[in-house]
């Protein structure tokens, strides 16, 4: 029969996001004949996959194009590379562009809160496929996924309070429901990193691989402590990165290795294939019925959110944007303390307090406008 087209634009590539079609495979490796993944991966490898404007609009379209494809399965949300799944906004567009200029990023945060409902809103089970870290705005739109496989080097957090911002792209939302609320709060406010173990164990994750080849054997991630035991408050470890010389024994183990995303491939794809095994109209109810629990607090908070990121690159975001893009491995924040002393004392924030901000960061090695 002649189908009818649901697209709204023609199916062209977006540039930074790879839209491609896979055949579904069985277990042992064959094909099945007229079914397929799709598989939309962002490729900007050289900035950690940081998605610009262009890659948000390729997103969004992916996702849509995705849910009109009468043969696909399912569709893979991933990173090209192995060092990064995403790292969140291009903090170089950030800085340069909408760095002072709210009503900008206003409509830009349109184009980022239309990337999340276009993935909580596509038609098939959406599978993030945690090639790396998985950081900021990519841990929110890596939780607005059904599901997430990850490779066990990867990495997850935020980056808000740290870097002029809040987690408001989703993971204020959806971190709650996901592993409660004092390890979202932890998380959200101190932007400390969590390892794959970690993010597996409190709920974070469908599964976790191993990626590190050592003497051609896989093993886990030697950075972090494997084994569940509990410290002097009762607190679980599992998961936690080592200290000292744990550590740098495992960072000589992590050297000496190479990586290896196959059997995250095949964990991806064994998880597909599961889903074709199951009755489509049934399935796809079912994953609807589940993201309602995310839609719920994404649709309550998008737009106030929206409006309050707007506003603050005008203050804090527009300090930690820069200080972020202009500074250097060794200094890319602000001095935090420096700042809430000025504040507390009365100061205006205006261009003169941002410049004093800034030049500090750029006096320890950074690179300067």
């Amino acid at each position: 029969m002649k189908f009818k087209d649901h697209d709204l634009t023609p199916a062209t590539a977006a540039p930074g996001v790879r839209y491609e079609e896979r055949g579904l495979r069985r277990p042992d490796g064959d094909e099945v004949p007229g079914l397929h993944t799709v598989w939309i991966t962002l490729d900007n490898p050289r900035q950690y996959n940081s998605y610009t404007t262009e890659m948000v609009k390729g997103v969004i379209l992916g996702m849509r194009r995705a849910s009109n494809d009468r043969g696909a399965v399912a569709v893979v949300f991933t990173g090209q590379g192995e060092r990064a799944f995403c790292t969140g906004g291009n903090t170089a567009e950030y800085a340069e562009y909408y760095a002072g200029r709210p009503e900008e990023y206003r409509q830009y945060m349109r184009l980022f809160n239309d990337m999340v409902s276009a993935i909580l809103h596509c038609d098939k089970p959406v599978v993030c496929r945690v090639n790396g870290m998985r950081i900021a705005g990519g841990q929110e739109i890596g939780m607005a996924c059904d599901f997430s496989i990850a490779q066990d080097l990867a990495t997850f957090g935020q980056a808000g309070p740290r870097h002029g911002s809040a987690p408001d792209g989703g993971s204020t939302d959806f971190l709650p429901l996901f592993t409660g609320i004092e390890p979202a709060m932890e998380t959200c406010a101190l932007c400390e990193p969590w390892s794959a173990h970690k993010a597996y164990r409190l709920g974070l994750l469908s599964r976790i691989v191993p990626a590190l080849r050592v003497g051609g054997e896989l093993v886990p991630n030697p950075l972090v402590e494997t084994r569940r035991w509990l410290d002097g408050f009762g607190r679980v470890v599992l998961g936690e990165y080592l200290e000292g010389e744990e550590l740098a024994a495992a960072k000589a183990t992590l050297a000496a290795g190479t990586i290896d995303l196959e059997p995250l491939d095949r964990e991806v794809e064994a998880l597909v294939f599961k889903l074709a095994n199951t009755m489509p109209g049934c399935l796809t109810k079912t994953v609807e019925s589940v993201r309602k629990h995310k839609l719920e607090h994404w649709d309550r908070n998008r737009e106030s959110n929206r409006a309050w990121l707007a506003l603050n690159m005008m203050t804090e975001g527009r300090a930690g944007f820069r200080a972020f893009h202009e500074g250097s491995k060794k200094r890319r924040e602000v001095d935090f303390l420096a700042l809430r002393r000025e504040l507390a004392g009365g100061r205006e924030w205006n261009r003169e307090l941002l410049e004093e901000l800034l030049a500090a960061v750029r006096d320890e090695g950074g690179r300067g406008r």
